[in-house]
């Protein structure tokens, strides 16, 4: 990507449309007055006395207990060093937005304009009432042991350095089934650690909680090994100074069984891997280049086991698996700190959960056929929806076992139910859906790419790995608008009115000629309208010279789609097309049919339209649980379109047993667990969460997902087209670049689809 492009991008996405990254939403009723006084005075002073007279009630009537504050003095601020508490403040909205999204923890960032320790710690401590828990970060060594030490002993909340914490935690969960893997022991292994800061201290000191012998490690700083003669060293570094005498990293490492790097790219050689012991365990988890190149490491070793700190190799050592649910599981149970016991739980957590099978959805999210633990999967991955559930119910119980916990937890099960209830609020589907997309990016067509937006959209799909952009429009004005955007990249471009295409534009219209010749289309007809873009584009797909298509940004719907059904057609054994738009809602993904084909489908035509969309359901790793919706409920009315639905349902009851689905039903009861268990205790949804909703007719379905999009402002990917031969989507009128980029990805997915399909039908 061109540089300036990149820092333009990375500066409006902070600026616009709003500065920042995180902003504070009332959770109460505040439309009249009564809900204001209330919320105020006078009802305000009721709450306050309970408080007054229990400062526990203050879990009860506030928000303290979902309440974290980020805090920094910015002086050691990712790889930029001391830059300022001012200029750290977007990296900690950045670590408030990763709380919030994975474990739906609420939180205020706060940068502190002092590097003097005993002030930093005063700050703090005045501040801390206001907390359920204190996430400090960015804060250089050796002061940041010191902080973190006198704020764990003077406060009662639970208080974290993450810095020193969750790459310790993530790394030793991956240490101990690696070792397991190399058939060694715990308290045999021997170690070298490149860097001897924060994080390398932490590390070390929770890897011989594990067992690790404190004699067989030896730590280098960037000047060589720590010796304990050494006076400029810390009393934390001189628990892992040694009296040998090592040259280099080179002859430390000789027969060594782990290597551990928290240091700076690409200062281990192939030599120094040659002479470590049999199946080393490498850890380079250095940013953005890892003490060594991954595909260097293990092209020089077959038997290593290696881990980074990078999401495009095996093995992630990624904080984002540790501090969200650390600290999610020490909130629910008012931990007053977060002790060795409780990180030593989500260390063994997240060991055992790679050891269990990976539910399909992130198998999808990876490329993956199947994720199984062994040496490319060691921890899990950071979309793996069970992290929600396992590590902060582990970290809850040691936190009660170690007797830390203001408030037990007794109903476990139902704890566990709450917190799986969080990831309604974590939208992690388009993640994942981009994530899928990147493993095996495949050529896309954008028949309208001479639009500012639509390239926009090329762009980020490019310079993300999502796709391979092949651009349609005006030449010219493509080539004029990648200038101006910085799209730098060499992709290809075609004018399909242009001269330069006659022969490739004369071969599709005589392919089209010959499939139409018998429907009225005459030789001049497809000619010309090989002239048109989404004709040629259509065709693209068709002969295979592009995987996939995207149009209607500039076009209606109907206009959009005519050429396609003309050229591309049903899917083999698919008799009807239909949409589908996936809703982001604060419940989690949405599919609701049809959104914008069928106006007025028969009870044959629903039933198939509820099956393609199960079938794209189960596409984005997700069960499908179906409400047929209507405005009657199981009969209460023998009105034709409820009769339609009731047939419907009966019809996949019959031959779909195995699929929940269920209506007709009110949507208010399809979406209320409650109210359904309560009312229908007999229905195939009963106790299960719906996430697919199958209208009976266009008009219903198309007014709901509008609704949705604009009064609730809720993302909405699609419409999702249902049932074509070939990868073709179109993008709602005037999308926007975010809604577009993602519709190309559920475009290269789908031809992922369609083409592991095939293949597999041709064996």
């Amino acid at each position: 990507m061109h540089k300036d492009s990149k820092r333009r991008e990375a500066l409006l996405y902070h600026a616009k449309p709003t500065p920042g990254k995180i902003k504070v939403v009332p959770t109460k009723k505040y439309a009249t007055q009564r809900d204001l006084s209330l919320a105020y005075s006078p009802g305000v002073a009721e709450p306050c006395l309970e408080i007054a007279k229990d400062v526990n009630n203050v879990y009860k009537y506030t928000s303290k207990g979902n309440l974290v504050a980020v805090i920094s003095n910015g002086t050691a601020v990712l790889g930029l060093g001391d830059i300022g508490p001012e200029a750290s403040k977007p990296v900690m909205e950045g670590k408030a937005l990763l709380f919030k999204i994975f474990a739906d923890i609420d939180v205020f960032d706060i940068e502190v304009g002092t590097k003097d320790v005993d002030a930093f710690i005063e700050t703090v401590k005045n501040i801390a009432p206001t907390f359920g828990g204190i996430n400090l970060e960015d804060i250089k060594a050796p002061e940041s042991f010191e902080i973190e030490r006198r704020l764990v002993e003077e406060l009662n909340i639970p208080v974290m350095h993450d810095d020193q914490h969750g790459t310790a935690i993530i790394s030793a969960a991956a240490l101990l089934n690696a070792v397991e893997l190399a058939g060694k022991k715990m308290d045999e292994v021997k170690m070298v650690i490149s860097g001897a800061g924060s994080a390398a201290i932490a590390c070390a000191n929770l890897y011989v909680s594990f067992g690790v012998k404190q004699e067989n490690i030896v730590m280098f700083n960037s000047k060589g090994a720590l010796k304990k003669d050494d006076p400029k060293i810390s009393e934390d570094q001189r628990k892992y100074a040694t009296d040998k005498d090592y040259p280099s990293l080179l002859e430390a490492m000789v027969g060594i069984d782990v290597f551990v790097g928290l240091s700076t790219g690409d200062i281990v050689t192939p030599d120094m891997l040659l002479g470590m012991a049999k199946n080393p365990i490498v850890f380079a988890m250095a940013n953005p280049n890892p003490e060594i190149n991954y595909d260097l490491a293990i092209k020089t070793r077959r038997d290593i086991i290696m881990a980074t700190g990078r999401s495009d190799h095996p093995n992630q050592v990624n904080n984002v698996l540790g501090f969200p649910y650390i600290f999610r599981g020490a909130l629910d149970v008012r931990a007053t700190k977060i002790n060795e016991e409780m990180k030593k739980a989500a260390v063994v957590a997240l060991a055992e959960l790679a050891k269990e099978s990976v539910p399909e959805q992130v198998n999808i999210a990876y490329g993956e056929t199947k994720l199984n633990f062994g040496k490319e999967y060691i921890i899990p991955k950071p979309f793996d929806p069970r992290l929600i559930a396992r590590v902060p119910l582990a970290v809850a119980k040691a936190a009660i076992d170690s007797g830390v916990s203001l408030h037990p937890i007794t109903d476990w099960e139902k704890y566990e139910e709450e917190l799986l209830e969080r990831l309604g609020s974590d939208n992690k589907m388009v993640r994942l859906l981009t994530n899928r997309a990147r493993t095996e990016p495949k050529r896309v067509v954008f028949a309208e790419a001479d639009h500012l937006d639509v390239l926009k959209a090329a762009q980020i799909a490019y310079e993300e790995g999502i796709a391979h952009p092949i651009l349609l429009g005006n030449k010219d004005v493509i080539l004029e608008l990648k200038d101006e955007l910085g799209f730098d990249a060499d992709v290809p471009i075609f004018d399909p009115k242009d001269k330069e295409e006659d022969k490739r534009r004369l071969k599709y219209a005589d392919i089209y000629w010959k499939s139409r010749q018998r429907r009225g289309i005459s030789l001049l007809d497809a000619q010309k309208w090989m002239r048109e873009r989404n004709y040629f584009a259509a065709m693209m797909v068709n002969e295979g010279d592009a995987d996939a298509m995207v149009s209607g940004y500039s076009r209606s719907y109907p206009s959009t789609v005519k050429p396609l059904m003309q050229l591309i057609g049903k899917a083999p054994g698919i008799t009807l097309i239909a949409t589908a738009n996936m809703m982001m809602t604060n419940r989690g993904p949405m599919f609701l049919s049809d959104t914008a084909i069928n106006p007025n489908p028969t009870a044959d035509e629903l039933a198939k339209i509820a099956l393609m969309t199960a079938k794209t359901v189960k596409m984005f790793g997700m069960e499908p649980v179906i409400a047929m919706v209507s405005f009657s409920n199981f009969g209460s009315s023998s009105h034709e379109s409820a009769n339609k639905v009731r047939e419907a349902v009966a019809y996949l009851h019959k031959y779909y047993p195995d699929l929940v689905v269920d209506g007709e039903i009110q949507s208010d009861f399809a979406l209320n667990a409650e109210m359904l268990k309560a009312k229908f205790p007999f229905s195939k949804l009963a106790g299960k969460k719906v996430n697919t909703l199958i209208f009976p007719n266009l008009e219903a379905a198309n007014i709901t997902y509008k609704l949705l999009k604009e009064l609730d402002k809720v993302d909405s990917v699609g419409p999702i087209m249902l049932g074509m031969e070939k990868a073709v989507h179109i993008f709602q009128l005037g999308a926007s670049v975010e809604e577009m980029v993602n519709m190309v990805a559920v475009a290269v997915v789908d031809a992922q689809e369609k083409e592991k399909r095939k293949k597999m039908s041709a064996k």
